[in-house]
Parts: C-alpha cells; sequence; structure tokens
C-alpha cells in the first residue's frame, strides 16, 4: 500500500489521487465486509494549534515569506514550516510535532503575530504527544524556551542559527558538547565537532563554502571601460489610482533605528584618500584569493584598517545608553556593512574582526553578500555590530552623509574610487587612485579631534597597506 498514511474504517473513503495504490487481493483479507482502507482525509487524531513562538529581539509581529507545506501534506519534528520576516532578519519556523497539516492561518505577505496560531496539526492521539497546554491558549514562549529541543530524552540549548548550521553539516546536536551557558551548543562548539570529525582547523566563526576557482579570461583589459548607469528593468504599471501598502520587514526597522538617530548630534569629517598602493596589491592578490575560492574586494582591507585604528581610540568601538549616563567598550570588533539588497538596506556585520585575517574577512563577507541577496540572513548575522562601514561608492556618488546606527557611535562611507591627477613629493603631476570618505561621530562622547586622528591611522594603512603588517595579530 503506497499512501501515506493508512487507517481502517468502517466507511469507504476516496484515495487522493497524488498517491499511486498497489493491492495483490490475495492479501487482503477482512473480518467486517464494510471495513476498507482509507486515507487520513478524515480527521481521528487530536488538533494542535501551532503558535508562532517569540523569536527574541523583542519581535511582535513578522511577515510571511514563504510556505513550506500544505494543507494535507505530513510533516515531522524540526521540519521547516514557513519562512517569516521581521524587521530584523528572516527565520525559518520549524515544526514540533509529527503530523498532518489540517490549517494554514496565514497567506503570503500576510502579518503573523506572536502567540498566535501558525498552522493547525493533526497528531495521533495515541501517542500523546500533545498535551493539553498545546490545544488552549498559552501565552508565547520565551525566546530561551524556543531554544530548546527535545533530542533522545534531553533537552539540548540551541539558537536557529546553530542549528541551522548543525543541519547544513549534518550534524545531530545530541553528539555536540556545548560550552555556552547551561551546556548550550554554541557555533564554535559545532565548528570544533567539525574539525575533531575531518581533522581541519577551522576559523572562529563560519566562512564561505571553498569552491573551486573561476575560469581566467585570456585578455583582461586593465583600463575598462567607463560604466554607464543602466534604467532598471521593471514593468511601468499606470493604474491612474493611489496605491498604500503598510510599512513592513526591512523597512520598517530602517523607520524604528533613524527615529533614534534623530537623537544623536552627528559630527561629520571627511578627507581624501590615495589608494593607488592598495589597488596594486589587490590585483596581485586577487589571483590567489580566487584559488581558495574566495572573492577579494576592496573592503576587506577598509575592515581590518579600520578594526587596527579602533584598537588605538576605542571610544568608536563603544555604544551609549539612553540615559547618557555610561559608556560601554566593546571587546570585539563587530563591523557592519551596509548591503542593498531587493529587501533594502541591511547591515550585517562581520564578528570578531580583531582576530581575523584580511582573507577571513573576504571570506565572511562573501557568506553575508550570499546569504543578504537570497534574503536569508539570520539575527545573529544582523545582530551584536559595534562599528560600520557603508560603500556607497559601489553604486555612485564620492561624498555622503552616513546616518549614525544606535546603540553605535561612529560610521564610515565610502566613496567611488577614481583615476585623478594629483603631485607627487617631487611636484610632478601623476596618476593616483583617490576615494573620498565620510565619517560620523556621536559629538556627545566623540570630539573632532579623536574622529581626525582615527581617519589619519585608518588612511596610513590604507594608503601603505603594507604597514599594517606590524600590527595584524
Amino acid at each position: 500500500v503506497c499512501t501515506h498514511r493508512v487507517r481502517s474504517c468502517s466507511s469507504i473513503r476516496s484515495v487522493k489521487s497524488k498517491y499511486v495504490c498497489v493491492f495483490d487481493k490475495s492479501a487482503l483479507k477482512f473480518s467486517h465486509q464494510q471495513r476498507l482502507l482509507r486515507t487520513s482525509a478524515v480527521s481521528c487524531g487530536q488538533i494542535v494549534q501551532f503558535k508562532l513562538s517569540d523569536i527574541g529581539e523583542g519581535i511582535t509581529e513578522v511577515t510571511i515569506k514563504e510556505w513550506y507545506i500544505k494543507e494535507g501534506d505530513s510533516v515531522s519534528q524540526f521540519d521547516s514550516i514557513c519562512e517569516v520576516q521581521s524587521d530584523k532578519a528572516s527565520v525559518t519556523i520549524s515544526s514540533r510535532y509529527d503530523g498532518i497539516i489540517r490549517k494554514l492561518h496565514y497567506s503570503i505577505d500576510e502579518i503573523a503575530f506572536v502567540g498566535k496560531p501558525l498552522v493547525d496539526i493533526e497528531i495521533d492521539a495515541s501517542k500523546g504527544v500533545a498535551s493539553e497546554e498545546d490545544v488552549v491558549e498559552t501565552p508565547p514562549m520565551s525566546h530561551e524556551e524556543h531554544t530548546h529541543q527535545e533530542i533522545k530524552g534531553h533537552k539540548t540549548l540551541a539558537t536557529p542559527a546553530v542549528r541551522r548550521l548543525a543541519m547544513e553539516n549534518n550534524i545531530k546536536l545530541s553528539e555536540v558538547v556545548g560550552t555556552g551557558k547551561d551546556n548550550r551548543i554554541l557555533k564554535e562548539d559545532i565548528l570544533n565537532y567539525l574539525a575533531k570529525q575531518t581533522g581541519a582547523i577551522l576559523p572562529p566563526s563560519p566562512k564561505a563554502e571553498i569552491i573551486p576557482p573561476l575560469p581566467k579570461s585570456q585578455t583582461v583589459p586593465k583600463d575598462k571601460a567607463r560604466k554607464i548607469p543602466v534604467p532598471v528593468s521593471r514593468p511601468i504599471m499606470f493604474s491612474g489610482e493611489d496605491k498604500t501598502e503598510p510599512v513592513t520587514g526591512f523597512q520598517k526597522a530602517m523607520v524604528k533605528i533613524m527615529r533614534a538617530a534623530l537623537n544623536i548630534p552627528h559630527f561629520g569629517y571627511c578627507d581624501e584618500i590615495d589608494l593607488t598602493q592598495l589597488v596594486h596589491l589587490r590585483e596581485e592578490l586577487k589571483p590567489l584569493a580566487e584559488i581558495r575560492g574566495v572573492k577579494l574586494s576592496f573592503m576587506p582591507f577598509f575592515i581590518k584598517a579600520a578594526s587596527l585604528g579602533l584598537l588605538q581610540y576605542p571610544i568608536l568601538n563603544a555604544s551609549l545608553d539612553e540615559n547618557c549616563q555610561n559608556v560601554t567598550y566593546k571587546a570585539s570588533h563587530n563591523i557592519g556593512v551596509a548591503m542593498d539588497t531587493e529587501q533594502g538596506l541591511i547591515v550585517p556585520n562581520v564578528k570578531n574582526v580583531q582576530v581575523c585575517s584580511v582573507f577571513d574577512i573576504a571570506a565572511e563577507l562573501n557568506r553575508l553578500q550570499s546569504l543578504g541577496s537570497a534574503g536569508q540572513l539570520g539575527t545573529s548575522d544582523l545582530t551584536g555590530g559595534t562599528f560600520t562601514l557603508s560603500n556607497i561608492g559601489t553604486i555612485g556618488g564620492t561624498y555622503a552623509k552616513p546616518v549614525i546606527l544606535p546603540p553605535e557611535v561612529a560610521i564610515g562611507a565610502l566613496g567611488k574610487i577614481q583615476a585623478l591627477p594629483r603631485f607627487n613629493g617631487k611636484g610632478e603631476v601623476i596618476k593616483a587612485q583617490v576615494m573620498n570618505v565620510s565619517w560620523s561621530a556621536d559629538h556627545r562622547v566623540i570630539d573632532g579631534a579623536t574622529m581626525a586622528r582615527f581617519s589619519n591611522l585608518w588612511k596610513s594603512y590604507v594608503e601603505n597597506p603594507a604597514s599594517m603588517l606590524l600590527d595584524l595579530k
């Protein structure tokens, strides 16, 4: 019998056309003439309302972006049910039950609220999987409770990002020893487990997957043609009527953050950077990075130089409380990178830059850019930033006035790189690769002299990239 789930019944029920059934007549014997086989189209189990749990970060509502199941499908524990979009990140919701989906409470792009039913699942009442608390209305779970998983009879603490990392590498969390608080499994625990299994030495954070190098073209012109802006190819519809849409997702997060940013007195500082040496160095290192499966841009150098500067000026890697009474100096350099995506402006951050090499940063940027383009960045990638760089020059523009992302106290905006005439030390006109940088700082805790000194140090690193070797850890 090839039906998905078969039960005995006292009445004849039709079998869904998507199941192909083959019967051996000699094998079918019934103790009652009317006792035939049917699928579970008629509910014989217990209906459980699977509620949207608290996913942390103070999120109370999310937008349904994609359903991975439909009514009538069977699911098992930890199977993905849907993907939701909050104002901070995309999150995949997984099932806590084995059963059959009976009802989807929301359609695509509808708003779902924490603590409200997401789907109805029919479970086998005889197994006693669902408790009475699951059937009746219950308050939403706390973020701590949401990270619990029942695995082989014992609870395992792990965040959704860690669970996804384990799933991608086919690792059972029950086999991993957690080193966090209350034996919580951290990303480092997953990576250390992988290292023991493969014998590899892995970095402290997950990096981009190493892929074969891209085929090199035989002739690459050194002087690239000037890029001409191309209009975005989108169908233009003239309806003649006004259209109103709700502010959701990352756009809603931008409203909240910029409202808080208006309370910060911004101090601006701009300078011109000669990247001629860095341009030559990157051209030499690009093929080596490609062999190792990583695309090397200028951004990893800018990020590492910023981290070296933050070691000398830690006030720029700090946060100020709401009452402006305490300044917290951050130990980690989690440097955010503003990205323009179809979902809007997002700012994921590279964790612990102070202990990363330029190659490590490039690999992590590749990973974040891939996930950002696919709209799959997790909450851990988008939170915890301590300092931000915005590379507006990739789109165009020479100067910008960046807005600080609270609770950070400083941000930098990088303009486009241009070939311009400049004078060298001998008074001769030469061709230089020039970029402009614009800094914004919280003037309540950072004075102009500190911002200028940091900028000068950062400038010295990127203008003379070899000098970074002296301070690399």
